[in-house]
């Protein structure tokens, strides 16, 4: 092993792999500069990466040949198993503990009575259309058409799809232990939706079991807080070896999945949410939308509908809604309304079938809507939310999870639009109920 400090960067070369690690005190370096330079010197194959903090932030270039195939499958790949096998470990407690959590946090049903039910109904039904919006456009946009990544014990051909009923059917667990350790992730929601019901219904003498689960669903936001942290090396492992033997044509349908969920986002904010505040709400959408702007400016920068929440409130209740209703359907927004995000599950959840040349049946497409919808209540408010709900969706339909590694490496770029839509759906869901409720409030939620 030989290297040598250059450009601030640290160069070893060692056969004929070369690694460069730029070093994170050099805001202004030229990564390809580098790598330009030490191609004057030498022909070998060139994996370039940048630190950030204690953690990889990027991937900023790749020039595996197929000479170093083997090296990436060998010393590389296995990051990219570890960080999956992570994934994996912690989606069946995390989904099952902050599902039972969500559905308690709404409280006392007979006291929340109509508000809470439009809100559900409402937040539930625009993010079942948003995943139909998104798999609409993944059918007709076919992000993944031309990329070929056959996966072990994927069938090009799907088998022939059970009837709706049996679907439906399904879901309802016989055992639930069972659909734990099978990873079966609609019967795992089922189970939990009635736990959590449960547990609100038994009131005080079942809040030992409701701090169980609690507890349980902190600990598993802390674990995914330590996995996301270590995306960026996992998703290098992932993507690495199947760049080097694909070659680059593998990432350039990305642009097209950017496409489809931009346009989808703008899609759902014009028609659904466009269609509800003139039809329902009887507001100008265009007011409506210029009075959020902050919120919906300050959600796309920022990614976050937790941090928006301030900004949301301020604006909302300057349009005329009461402080009630918005402090309870926003915060119950940031926590169970996933619109923007639904659009993305049914747009990568296509992306992925087509690259792996498998050909989705009408139970699967039910199941990426069930499962979408329903995990929502969930998994939002969990860093990397978008992430483990299509890791979620992957296994409830029986696609590779490694094909999500493609779409992880671009997820900031898509994170934006479908926060911006979270947020913008969170305001105008406020606004509906505030329209119809208003005469009826009597007191306060609170």
């Amino acid at each position: 092993m030989c290297g040598y400090y250059t450009h601030g960067g640290i160069f070893y070369e060692e056969k004929d792999i070369a690694l460069i690690i730029l070093d994170v005190m050099m805001p202004k370096m030229d990564g390809w500069q580098v790598c330009r330079e030490i191609r004057k010197k030498s022909n070998c194959p060139i994996i370039m990466i940048t630190a950030k903090g204690e953690t990889f932030d990027k991937v900023l270039g790749l020039e595996l040949g197929a000479e170093g195939v083997d090296f990436a499958k060998t010393w590389i790949g296995p990051f990219g198993t570890i960080f999956m096998n992570m994934i994996k470990m912690i989606i069946v407690p995390l989904v099952f503990s902050s599902l039972v959590i969500g559905v308690c946090s709404l409280g006392d049903i007979k006291k929340i009575g109509r508000i809470g039910g439009k809100t559900m109904a409402y937040y539930l039904g625009t993010t079942a259309f948003a995943i139909v919006l998104g798999i609409f456009l993944g059918t007709v946009l076919e992000p993944g058409a031309g990329v070929n990544m056959p996966g072990e014990g994927v069938k090009a051909a799907a088998k022939a799809a059970p009837p709706i009923m049996q679907v439906i059917i399904d879901i309802f667990p016989t055992n639930a232990m069972e659909a734990m350790l099978k990873a079966n992730m609609l019967q795992i929601i089922v189970f939990s939706l009635f736990m959590g019901i449960g547990i609100t219904a038994v009131g005080d003498r079942a809040k030992t079991l409701y701090n169980v689960f609690d507890g349980l669903a902190e600990v598993s936001y802390k674990i995914v807080g330590f996995i996301m942290n270590v995306a960026p090396i996992g998703v290098f492992g992932l993507i690495t070896p199947v760049v080097a033997a694909n070659g680059p044509a593998v990432l350039l349908p990305l642009l097209k999945v950017v496409i489809a969920v931009y346009l989808g986002c703008f899609l759902h904010a014009v028609i659904v949410y466009g269609g509800l505040l003139k039809f329902v709400g009887k507001i100008s959408p265009v007011k409506f939308f210029k009075a959020i702007l902050p919120a919906q400016v300050l959600s796309f920068t920022s990614c976050s509908s937790g941090g928006t929440l301030p900004v949301s409130m301020q604006c909302i209740q300057k349009l005329g809604v009461s402080k009630d209703i918005s402090s309870f359907v926003l915060p119950l927004g940031a926590t169970i309304n996933m619109d923007g995000t639904a659009v993305y599950q049914g747009v990568c959840a296509l992306f992925i079938a087509q690259i792996y040349g498998v050909d989705l049946t009408t139970g699967q497409y039910l199941t990426i809507v069930l499962t979408g919808t329903l995990a929502s209540i969930g998994t939002a408010g969990v860093p990397g939310a978008g992430f483990i709900m299509l890791t979620m969706i992957l296994t409830a339909i029986g696609l590779p999870l490694e094909g999500s590694a493609l779409i992880a490496g671009i997820d900031r770029i898509l994170d934006m639009p479908r926060t911006c839509v979270n947020v913008t759906g969170d305001a105008t869901v406020a606004y509906l109920v505030d329209k119809s409720e208003k005469s009826n409030i009597e007191e306060p939620l609170y």
